[in-house]
Formats: C-alpha cells, structure tokens, sequence
C-alpha cells in the first residue's frame, strides 16, 4: 500500500500478468519501480484453462450482444480485472490502481495519480489509458498541465485505471456473470450512478509495440459470429452509445456549472497543448491486449 502525498489516499496497486508472461512482468515492475510505485502482482486467469459453461461467464448474453462465440483469451482478461476488484475491497485502501502489463508511464505519473485523487469527489472511475483518440471534454483542472475530463463516446482499452471501493464493488459483484468484453463492461458505469472521468491529457498508454502481440487480439476473429449476429448487436450498441451520451452529457453540464465554464484561457490552453498523450501515447489496437 502506498500513502500519497498531496491527497494523502491509501492506494493499492495491482499488475494484472500471466505466469508465463514473466518477461513482462519484469519490464512493468522496472517501469512502476521508475515512478516509484511498486505493485502486487494478480495472476491473471489463463482463458485456455478455463472450463464451461461456467457461472462467471453468459455465454449466450455474450454472443448475442458483443457478437461472438465463447473468447477463452477475453473471459481470463475479464475475470481478471474482477479479481483485482475483489482482492481490493478485502483490504483497506482508498483506492486501487489497477494495470495490465504492457503500460508505459508518463514522467509526472504518480504526481498526476496523486493530483486526480485530490479531486476524488467527482469521480468513482479515473481511466488513465485509452486505445480510443475520441475527444475528451475538460471540466476541471488538476494541476497546470492536466485536467479532469469526460469521454461522451465509448472509449476502449483498460491498461490503467484508478477505483474507488464503491466502483469496486460494482466491479465484483454487478458486473458477473460477464456478458461483454471488459473494456465495454466497464465503459457502462453511468447505468449504476456512478461517475468516471479521464485525466487530460493522459498520462500512461499501452505499448503498441510489444514482442509478443496479444493472443486476444491474434485470434479474435476466429471467435466472430455471421452476419446474423448485427441484427442483435447493433441495436444494443446503439443503445449504449446513445444512453452514454445522454448520461455523460449530463454530467459534464452539471460540472461545467459547478466549477464554471472554463476560461477562454484555459480552453486555448487545451487546445494548445501537444498532442503526445492523445496520439503518440495512444494505441491502435482495440481491446484489452494482455497475452
């Protein structure tokens, strides 16, 4: 457990690794050791040693909304990031990072991490990674060169993100059995009241440039259902993606109001700044990318 400095939060720290992938979790205990973070290392659930049907998993919630057949690599990943949830609430920490293990940390990582959870009344989910370029909408600042923002649009990925113990509990036990990818599960917290929010620019971002790409993501096609599969999940994206923006929307008004508009200084400010967190340190490979 780390105590932090300026918001003086209890934060656990957890690395979701596979126990073959030890290469890698070498090379994300360097990076995190270099921030001067360390972490509990979570092994992650190996999908090909999985058994089903099983309770944990819906397997015809999952074909019939995300649109393919049992993904053994992706139901691992998922139950995974519900195991870091639960191993959390079991403690008593404030919060808990939460990464996968192929992140890279920008240098005012743990600062930025710090500065976020001094604003923690405003949110339950802080996602500090995306594979998404979408825009994301500041409404508050944090510190002089990062903000507090919304995504109105589904953003992917969940190589690095910060909870709170009641977006852990959501996590552990509303979000079984899994029914879609995590990355879209977790994406739908606006359902349950609960808020999430990026760090602007971002701070962290997943390696797109790894040796050994994601089995996930190697495979995944072989797991896709035929055509007849748009007829259902079509319209549930589309109920996603317009009841997220109707719920975001919402809450970034209620925020624009609350700490007021942001100055035409500061949105210029924004604009101006370099685009190395949104599209240098933003990867190209959707969904969740462990091995």
């Amino acid at each position: 457990m780390h105590l932090l400095k300026a918001s003086n939060a209890r934060l656990d720290v957890y690395l979701i690794n596979l126990d073959r992938a030890e290469t890698r979790r070498d090379a994300m205990l360097s990076k995190l050791a270099a921030t001067g973070l360390s972490a509990q290392r979570i092994a992650a659930i190996d999908g090909k040693l999985l058994s089903f049907p099983s309770p944990n998993f819906c397997a015809l919630s999952y074909g019939a909304l995300h649109g393919r057949r049992t993904c053994p690599p992706e139901v691992g990943c998922y139950l995974s990031h519900v195991e870091c949830a639960k191993t959390f609430l079991k403690g008593d920490a404030d919060f808990a990072l939460i990464l996968e293990d192929d992140v890279i940390f920008a240098d005012d990582f743990l600062q930025t991490i710090d500065d976020a959870i001094c604003h923690a009344q405003d949110w339950d989910i802080l996602r500090l990674t995306t594979v998404n370029r979408g825009r994301k909408f500041p409404f508050k600042t944090i510190s002089p060169d990062r903000q507090l923002a919304i995504a109105l649009t589904r953003e992917k990925g969940a190589g690095a993100y910060i909870i709170n113990r009641k977006a852990a509990d959501w996590i552990a036990n509303r979000l079984l059995p899994m029914r879609l990818a995590y990355d879209i599960a977790y994406d739908l917290e606006f359902f349950t009241g609960l808020r999430a929010a990026f760090v602007y620019p971002i701070c962290a971002t997943q390696d797109a440039y790894l040796e050994h790409e994601s089995q996930i993501q190697i495979d995944i096609r072989n797991y896709r259902l035929p055509r007849w599969r748009y007829l259902t999940v079509l319209p549930y994206r589309a109920f996603l993606e317009t009841s997220r923006f109707i719920c975001r929307s919402a809450l970034l008004g209620f925020y624009k109001v609350k700490y007021g508009v942001l100055s035409a200084g500061s949105d210029r400010e924004a604009k101006a700044q370099p685009q190395v967190s949104e599209d240098e340190l933003s990867d190209t490979t959707p969904g969740s990318r462990l091995v």
